[in-house]
C-alpha cells in the first residue's frame, strides 16, 4: 500500500505522462494489466468469467474497465464510476504550419473553454497521436510527445497594452494564438510538420497522412503551500478524478467484492460529450449490456441490472476563492481540504437528489470523511458533466461529485491533497459496500 506522500506523487506522475487524452488511456491501461485486467475488443465475441478483470478502448481515448462480480447482475446491478479523459486547451489545425515575418508558427483551435491567457508565457509542447499507412497498406495510429518545450505564446509587453491589468488579457481565437515554433531558414516545404512528427516517432513523414495533438504545459506537478497541503498541476480536471477511480477500483477489496464494478472515462466531455467515445454515446450502454448478455441474461434481466445499478459521476468543483466572494452562492462555500462535494443544481445540470445525495453521504460518514454540498450562484449559468446524459440514457440513479479546486480550466489548476487522499476511499467504500439502497 503506498504511503500518502506517494499517494500525492503518484497523481502528479499519473497526470505528467499523461499530457493528452490517448496518452492518459495508455496510462490507464498500463496500470490495469499490472493487476491482471485483460484486453478485451468491441468486434470480438466475450466470454466472461465470474471475477474476471476486463477493459475496452474505444478511439484510443476513452476506456470502461470492468470486474465481473460473482453475484448475479440482475439482483446487484452495477457500481459505476463515470469520468472523463479530456481536459479544455488547444488542438493543432490541419494546415499546421504559418510563415509570417521571418517566423514559423503553429495554428491552433480552441477545444472546449480553456482560459487563454493562462497559455501565454508558457513552456508548451504536443502530445497527442498521428495517422498513417502502414507497409501493408491499412491505416493505424501512433502515440506522439515531445517532451521538450517546442512552442510558446509570448504576451504583449505591457507598454503595448497599458490596460490590460484594469481590462484583463484578451486573446482573438483566429488571430491571437498561434503559437511559436521558430524562425525561418530557407522556404518552408508542405510537408514540414510531418518531418516534424516523423522525428518524434518511428515513421517517415511519407507515412503520415493526419493528427490530433494536444498542445499541453512542459512543468510538472508539484506540491505547495506551507505544510505542502495543496497541488498544482495541469489537467486536475479531470485526470485527479480519473485517478480516484483507477486507485478505487485496483484496492484488494474492491477487486474481490463480488460486486460487478464498473469505471469508465469518457473523452469529449469538455465539447458536450456527444460523439461514439463520448459519455452520450452508445459506449457505456454497450459495454453494460454486452457484459449481462455474456453471463447469459436476458433483456429483462439487464434492465433489471439497471434498476438496481448506481452511479457515481465524478468531476471537479468550484473551491472558494476569498479574493473574489461575489462569484460563490454565499451559503454554498466549499473548501480546499475539506472533503469531496456533492453537486446539486434544481435544473438537473447536475444528477444529485435527495436519495442519491445520501447514499453519498453515507459512504463517507462510514469512513470518516468529511463531505460538502455546492451550489452555484442562481445568476451565473452553471456548467454540467457526463452525469445527466449517461444517468438519462441508461435509467440509471447517479450522483455528481468532486473534489474542490481552484482554477478551473487553467493551464495550471490547484487543489487540495487531503481531498484526493479521501475521494479515493469513499470511492472504494462505494465499490465495496454491501448494498447501497433498500
Amino acid at each position: 500500500m503506498m504511503t500518502t506522500d506517494k499517494q500525492i506523487q503518484d497523481l502528479l506522475d499519473f497526470i505528467d505522462v499523461s499530457p493528452s487524452p490517448w496518452h492518459a488511456v495508455e496510462t490507464v491501461v498500463s496500470r490495469l494489466e499490472e493487476q491482471g485486467f485483460v484486453a478485451l475488443s468491441e468486434k470480438d465475441a466475450w466470454d466472461l468469467q465470474p471475477g474476471g478483470r476486463y477493459y475496452v478502448v474505444r478511439d484510443g481515448s476513452s476506456i470502461i474497465a470492468f470486474v465481473v462480480g460473482e453475484m448475479l447482475i440482475s439482483e446487484s446491478g452495477f457500481r459505476i464510476f463515470g469520468a472523463h479523459t479530456d481536459s479544455p486547451g488547444l488542438r493543432v489545425k490541419p494546415r499546421a504550419l504559418s510563415v509570417t515575418d521571418q517566423m514559423v508558427r503553429v495554428g491552433v483551435e480552441v477545444y472546449g473553454g480553456p482560459i487563454l491567457a493562462t497559455f501565454t508565457d508558457r513552456d508548451l509542447s504536443l502530445a497527442g497521436r498521428v495517422s498513417y499507412q502502414t507497409d501493408t497498406g491499412h491505416i493505424a495510429d501512433q502515440l506522439v510527445k515531445f517532451d521538450q518545450p517546442l512552442l510558446r505564446l509570448p504576451n504583449l509587453a505591457i507598454h503595448m497594452n497599458r490596460k490590460v491589468n484594469e481590462e484583463g488579457l484578451k486573446l482573438n481565437k483566429q488571430t491571437g494564438l498561434s503559437l511559436i515554433l521558430s524562425t525561418i531558414e530557407g522556404q518552408l516545404g508542405g510537408r514540414d510538420f510531418q518531418k516534424l512528427l516523423a522525428a518524434a516517432t518511428s515513421l517517415n513523414e511519407q507515412q503520415i497522412y493526419s493528427w490530433d495533438l494536444n498542445v499541453y504545459d512542459c512543468q510538472k506537478g508539484a506540491l505547495w503551500g506551507e505544510r505542502q497541503q495543496f497541488i498544482a498541476d495541469s489537467q486536475l480536471d479531470n485526470l485527479a478524478s480519473c485517478h480516484v477511480g483507477l486507485q478505487a477500483l485496483l484496492k484488494e477489496q474492491s477487486l474481490n467484492s463480488g460486486q460487478t464494478l464498473v469505471c469508465a472515462m469518457f473523452d469529449h466531455e469538455e465539447i458536450g460529450s456527444e460523439t461514439p467515445k463520448g459519455a452520450d454515446g452508445s459506449f457505456l450502454p454497450d459495454i453494460l449490456e454486452r457484459i449481462a448478455l455474456s453471463r447469459k441474461q436476458r433483456r429483462e434481466d439487464y434492465q433489471r441490472a439497471l434498476a438496481n445499478s448506481f452511479m457515481i459521476s465524478a468531476d471537479m468543483a468550484h473551491a472558494y476563492q476569498p479574493n473574489f466572494p461575489s462569484a460563490y452562492e454565499p451559503e454554498h462555500k466549499v473548501f480546499v481540504n475539506q472533503g469531496p462535494v456533492i453537486k446539486i443544481n434544481a435544473n438537473q445540470r447536475y444528477t444529485s437528489e435527495s436519495v442519491s445525495s445520501a447514499v453519498f453521504k453515507q459512504c463517507c460518514e462510514q469512513i470518516q470523511v468529511k463531505w460538502q454540498e455546492y451550489s452555484h450562484r442562481t445568476d451565473i449559468p452553471c456548467g454540467s458533466t457526463i452525469g445527466p446524459m449517461t444517468a438519462a440514457k441508461l435509467g440509471v440513479r447517479s450522483v455528481d461529485v468532486g473534489n474542490p479546486m481552484w482554477a478551473m480550466h487553467s493551464i495550471r489548476e490547484s487543489a487540495g491533497a487531503q481531498d484526493h487522499l479521501d475521494f479515493i476511499e469513499v470511492i472504494g467504500n462505494f465499490f465495496t459496500k454491501p448494498s447501497l439502497l433498500s
